[in-house]
């Protein structure tokens, strides 16, 4: 296999309390295993670097999601993005100089804009969105918790799957990817 791009793989729901418990070390030896390291892990929550082709993103994502149920049982949904990917991602900030209440889902797909006009602007108020590609930035004023703007109605109204990162994770995993 060419091993010819730094990705950075993103699971969804790992080791959130007692759930999809994964440790980061057997993570890092499966995709070792899995030819596609050496692997880096950042924090707990389900981000790893590896290096695979540039072509062929959806293959290698079901790849490592099919690893990762063999090994584990656990069916864990994995989006891919590139180094270069994550750095236009924190360039492109769309909600001013503080990033504190900012956080980004990362889907699999492209949404199309008939999806994303189904999510009304003002039922989610005073949270904030923006679809760019296959990222949607969201910007949660009055904290994350409580808010209508959740990620189950995020892939209800996109039609896609995904999964978030707050934006101190999100700059760590560019630069690291970098």
């Amino acid at each position: 296999m060419a091993q010819d791009v730094v990705w950075v793989g993103l699971l969804r729901g790992i080791n959130i309390g007692a759930r999809n418990r994964i440790a980061m070390a057997d993570l890092r030896a499966l995709v070792d295993e899995l030819g596609l390291g050496p692997a880096q892990t950042y924090i707990a929550s389900g981000n790893v670097l590896l290096h695979g082709p540039k072509a062929g993103r959806a293959n290698l994502a079901r790849t490592l999601q099919a690893a990762i149920a063999d090994a584990t049982g656990l069916e864990v949904p994995v989006v891919l993005r590139t180094a270069a990917e994550l750095r236009a991602v924190v360039d492109n900030h769309p909600f001013g100089r503080d990033t504190s209440h900012t956080y980004v889902t990362f889907l699999n797909a492209k949404p199309t804009a008939a999806r994303v006009a189904r999510i009304d602007a003002k039922a989610v108020a005073p949270d904030r969105f923006v679809v760019r590609g296959s990222d949607v930035y969201l910007l949660y004023p009055n904290l994350v918790t409580g808010s209508r703007l959740t990620g189950a109605l995020l892939e209800r109204s996109l039609g896609v799957a995904g999964t978030a990162r707050n934006w101190r994770t999100t700059v760590k995993l560019a630069e690291l990817a970098s």
